[in-house]
């Protein structure tokens, strides 16, 4: 007789600790990362290239390894093991920062730090998609995103308050901040369980190559890119609620107002794309995208902003996590970590033109055309979606 497995809040044992886990890591890095430029600017001296530079090496290091770790994870049939080793390696990264007296220093923290982001993305989304039940994707990957944000929103709490208790030293902050990326290590020991794959599963092992997903994956995956080119970093949103009105010292404040909407409005929308589909959220996602940075680049007053980063908190709950449970719903599933690897790394990659391209247009045209030019790769990202919607229904009918 089969017995029915335990569920914690309705999500499946290895759905909510994998969400735990996200919570406890993401806390840890966001202890660190608001302190990064502060730290390279004001303590050693780095100037403001320098700074883009480390953030670019670092970034792209973990787009590039997501792709090659999904493929591993299917090649070698291992989910947990690749996960367990980007959390550990990047907990075991916080040392460099905390000792760093170099720029170097720091650039090898972020470069072991994204390494770890690299290696464990694709099978821990694996393991996501193989542990939540089909009707529930959405609400599974929601879950995730919603952990993962209030660990963001923890993160920069807690370090605001260490900075008060140890007089501004960046340093204690940077080793206290290993606390909870080694809970998040024991939590992938001790709770997560690996899916047994059957030899069926395992006969044909994967390549590194396209030719396993058919042209609905390949479209979206181009549609995903071609919204990343036009959403650029969030420090231009930053900046333009700073050159609209909002005081410097109430800038983090717009932030954090931002994450909660975005870790409280996942789950609920989650449950709204299993009950009401998937594509009509991800979709309307483009669309209040589109509308938001239009909204940027009209912005006259200080209250604008405050409205548009809170409604940028409920665009943010449409799309990473519905996005990837939509995914799940078009790949093979012997190749679920693969797919994900190259949905990430094809996504990822393509935010660092689309800085490039804002800062460009910033600098050279106006801050508005940053945001018309976001607003316009969103809006021809909906309409390919649309078409994408109709070829599948049009599949299906035939």
């Amino acid at each position: 007789m089969l017995t029915r497995e335990k569920k914690y809040f309705g999500f499946s044992k290895n759905v909510f600790f994998t969400g735990l886990v996200s919570f406890f890591m993401d806390l840890s890095s966001e202890m660190i990362y608001p302190l990064v430029p502060l730290f390279l600017a004001n303590v050693l001296g780095v100037n403001k290239s320098m700074i883009g530079l480390i953030e670019g090496i670092a970034e792209s290091t973990a787009s590039l390894l997501k792709v090659f770790s999904g493929w591993l994870s299917d090649r070698i049939g291992q989910r947990k093991n690749l996960m367990l080793a980007g959390y550990a390696l990047s907990t075991l990264s916080r040392p460099i920062i905390a000792l760093a007296g170099t720029w170097q220093q720091v650039l090898a923290y972020r470069f072991v730090d994204r390494l770890g982001k690299g290696i464990r993305t694709a099978p821990r989304d694996a393991i996501i998609a193989e542990s939540a039940e089909t009707t529930h994707l959405a609400r599974a990957f929601s879950f995730h995103r919603s952990m993962d944000t209030m660990g963001a929103v923890a993160g920069p709490a807690i370090a605001l308050i260490l900075l008060q208790l140890y007089n501004n030293t960046y340093k204690m902050v940077f080793w206290l901040s290993m606390i909870p990326g080694a809970i998040a290590v024991l939590i992938i020991v001790m709770f997560i369980k690996e899916k047994k794959r059957s030899a069926a599963a395992t006969a044909e092992r994967p390549k590194l190559t396209l030719k396993h997903f058919d042209w609905k994956v390949k479209f979206f995956i181009v549609i995903a890119t071609l919204f990343a080119l036009g959403n650029s970093s969030d420090a231009f949103l930053i900046l333009r609620a700073e050159q609209v009105g909002i005081p410097t010292v109430m800038i983090p404040a717009v932030y954090l107002v931002f994450n909660l909407i975005y870790s409280l409005s996942s789950i609920p929308l989650g449950i709204v794309a299993d009950k009401y589909g998937k594509k009509r959220l991800i979709l309307l996602g483009f669309v209040l995208f589109a509308g938001l940075y239009y909204g940027f680049a009209a912005a006259k007053n200080t209250t604008t902003i405050w409205v548009l980063f809170s409604l940028y908190g409920v665009f943010m709950g449409l799309t990473e996590g519905i996005q990837k449970a939509f995914l799940a719903t078009i790949i093979p599933p012997d190749f679920k970590a693969t797919a994900y690897g190259v949905y990430a790394t094809a996504v990822g990659l393509a935010t660092l033109p689309a800085s490039l391209i804002a800062g460009l247009l910033w600098d050279r045209v106006s801050p508005a055309a940053t945001f018309y030019f976001g607003a316009a790769t969103a809006t021809l990202s909906a309409l390919l979606f649309i078409a994408l919607i109709a070829a599948i229904n049009g599949e299906r009918h035939a």
